[in-house]
């Protein structure tokens, strides 16, 4: 990606695909993973273990968040252990509900103090960042998730939203603001003027960084090169009824 060092916004991947891994890696385009139970499924992983060891083998020296899947908050504290237990550089997810909507931070405070790197996902309004103010250290790498294409996909306009997440969080110096589930490149550059200092990105996503100040009228013919082209392929015809 021509002028990624321009971006102050880190990029974690967000998948389940090794070798999408591996690809973004080399490509020097990423500096962190990010994934999930739903992720790990499309991909068909099997064995969450087994996947999450041979990540963290592969990239030791970048973070990797990894995320508890059971509902209980005590089972999510001792999955969490076991996770976090696997690497230094493991950020363990942890949701900031569970599935009956009971907010999970008296269970973030505790696996904080324990020294345990979280990653806290599944946030989508600004008052769900606010009850995690009191609990936050200033001290112990933290990252706060904001799904911000998911307030989107609502139909409401995300921007405001992250700009205010980030002002509440900016005291909180060992704290990162992530901009989650992005739908297109745009929220990249959304994200970075918000103040957000992580975004998340999937491979397909991550490939169109490429395109970055790209001449519109170049794309503009090649988007007409690429439809000509794939009808020719197509060996389409229109029969005209001039005689």
């Amino acid at each position: 990606m021509e002028n990624r060092q321009l971006l102050k916004i880190k990029i974690f991947q967000d998948g389940a695909n090794l070798n999408d891994m591996i690809s973004a890696y080399e490509e020097g385009l990423v500096k962190g993973f990010t994934t999930n139970p739903t992720l790990m499924r499309k991909a068909g992983i099997t064995d969450y273990e087994a996947f999450a060891k041979e990540a963290i083998v592969r990239f030791p020296a970048l973070p990797i968040s990894l995320e508890v899947f059971a509902d209980d908050f005590s089972l999510m504290a001792d999955q969490a252990r076991v996770i976090a237990s696997w690497g230094r550089n493991i950020f363990v997810k942890i949701p900031i509900t569970n599935t009956r909507g009971e907010l999970s931070t008296p269970l973030i405070k505790k696996l904080l103090q324990e020294d345990i790197k979280l990653n806290i996902t599944a946030i989508l309004t600004p008052d769900q960042v606010q009850e995690l103010l009191g609990v936050l250290r200033t001290d112990l790498p933290t990252i706060v998730s904001v799904f911000a294409g998911r307030i989107a996909d609502t139909g409401k306009d995300p921007v405001p939203m992250m700009k205010q997440c980030a002002a509440m969080l900016k005291s909180k110096k060992s704290v990162e603001l992530l901009w989650a589930s992005p739908r297109e490149v745009l929220n990249l550059y959304q994200a970075e003027e918000c103040g957000c200092h992580i975004i998340t990105m999937s491979s397909n996503l991550i490939k169109k960084l490429s395109l970055r100040g790209k001449d519109l009228r170049e794309l503009s013919r090649e988007t007409v090169q690429m439809f000509y082209d794939d009808a020719r392929k197509s060996k389409f015809e229109i029969k005209s009824d001039k005689k």
